[in-house]
């Protein structure tokens, strides 16, 4: 199968698929924090709060980890070049000062904030399929995909510069099917966000949810690294992705431990409840 980058020309303008699965990604984990806090009888506005901090921490931190790690300073003005655990960390730095401005508790934050992450991460690898981007290694199963004018292409010459290896001889410029990573991940995340959805109300400590997730997508990312198409090996196969993955992993499975016992209902942020206003008579 051969895949084309989807964009929307309006005029002068051009949208990518990137951009627009983007907003949808951040609409759509908004509009699920925006139901957790209103099934929680929580002020709705803290999920536009939320969501605001994260797209721009998200941003900011996305391009200043792709900078550190190429040393490329000019991608800042450059339209690609985001790197997801720094829009990660950005992200989260982000909105955890956000919720220290509204007096919410760290805990608390995260985990509202859990299973949307997983859905808004799913939803954004779509972007990445649309743009041709991220994807994986070749490949001879029948879903294989060519991207002919990927981001870069997937021709035998861009793979070999990402440590892949073809027989002597193979046509530099020929276009080769590979795994379409963005779209497993985007199936594996989906299912993270449904079983954490389900989990709301696990009665066990604030914090057990987002703790997690922690440990789902890391290890999902570890495992789509090993099929991904990429130049940073650290240790022999082992990427940089993969080593941040494997933190998460350990970082989530120490607070599981740790809020492991069930503790029953906790208590809910007072900076949140909705102020009564009252009626003039």
């Amino acid at each position: 199968m051969t895949v084309y980058p989807f964009t929307i020309h309006l005029g002068p303008l051009e949208l990518t698929g990137y951009g627009l699965m983007m907003m949808v990604a951040f609409l759509m984990a908004g509009w699920a924090i925006q139901l957790d806090v209103r099934d929680r009888g929580l002020d709705e506005d803290y999920a536009a709060d939320i969501i605001i901090a994260g797209v721009v921490g998200g941003l900011v931190g996305a391009k200043l980890w792709y900078v550190f790690l190429t040393g490329e300073a000019d991608a800042l003005f450059r339209r690609g070049g985001f790197v997801w655990y720094g829009g990660f960390l950005g992200a989260t730095a982000a909105i955890l000062l956000n919720g220290w401005r509204r007096r919410v508790p760290a805990r608390f934050t995260a985990e509202i904030c859990a299973a949307p992450l997983a859905l808004g991460y799913g939803l954004g690898r779509v972007g990445c399929f649309l743009v041709n981007d991220d994807y994986g290694v070749p490949t001879s199963l029948p879903w294989g995909m060519k991207f002919p004018n990927g981001l870069p292409p997937t021709t035998v010459q861009n793979l070999q510069t990402m440590g892949v290896h073809f027989p002597a001889g193979a046509n530099p410029t020929e276009v080769v099917a590979v795994h379409p990573t963005q779209i497993y991940e985007t199936v594996l995340m989906l299912l993270v966000f449904w079983w954490l959805w389900r989990r709301r109300n696990h009665g066990h400590a604030i914090g057990w949810l987002f703790a997690w997730y922690l440990v789902f997508a890391g290890a999902e990312r570890f495992l789509i690294e090993i099929v991904r198409a990429k130049d940073d090996r650290l240790l022999g196969p082992f990427t940089l992705a993969q080593a941040t993955s494997v933190l998460l992993v350990v970082v989530g499975g120490a607070l599981l431990y740790k809020w492991r016992q069930p503790a029953g209902p906790q208590p809910l942020p007072e900076s949140l409840r909705p102020k009564q206003v009252a009626l003039r008579t």
